[in-house]
């Protein structure tokens, strides 16, 4: 069972973000080979929804995305960050955090379109959560990368 939290910046312990951006330092830099400035500015401004596991007793980050609201990005509200940890996947996590995601965001930016800057390769992944794809592929810090709406 996954600990679902949705958090402004502000309001995320300090143990909590630091979970976080080792995480999204294993997932986006050292497990994918991508090197990015992810301490990019926007994370003061986002809602933070992390997916929490305990195994063993011991409680650890699976999964975590934030969310911009309309015009910090893009004219639509945004996902971005989103990850789910090795140990964590291949049982439906990534769904349910996205899934997640959108329901929170929708209650934070009712009325409000979704524009999500993806992997190309997770197309078909987002694409069945009823996002569509806008542009042609794109190389975005050496990874094909495509702009969906929702």
């Amino acid at each position: 069972m996954i600990d679902w939290q949705w958090l402004a910046f502000n309001d995320i312990p300090g143990a909590d973000l630091y979970e976080v951006l080792y995480q999204r330092q294993q997932v986006f830099v050292l497990e994918q080979q991508c090197l990015y400035s992810d301490i990019d500015g926007y994370d003061l401004a986002a809602h933070h929804l992390l997916g929490w596991r305990t195994a063993d007793g011991k409680r650890e980050l699976v999964a975590y995305l934030r969310c911009l609201a309309p015009g910090a990005k893009y004219t639509e509200m945004s996902l971005g960050r989103v990850l789910t940890t090795q140990a964590a996947r291949g049982g439906g996590i990534g769904r349910q955090l996205v899934e997640q995601g959108i329901r929170l965001a929708e209650q934070l930016h009712p009325g409000h379109r979704f524009r999500i800057g993806a992997q190309a390769r997770l197309e078909k992944f987002y694409a069945s959560l009823g996002f569509e794809t806008v542009t042609a592929p794109y190389d975005e810090d050496g990874i094909l990368h495509i702009d969906m709406v929702r």
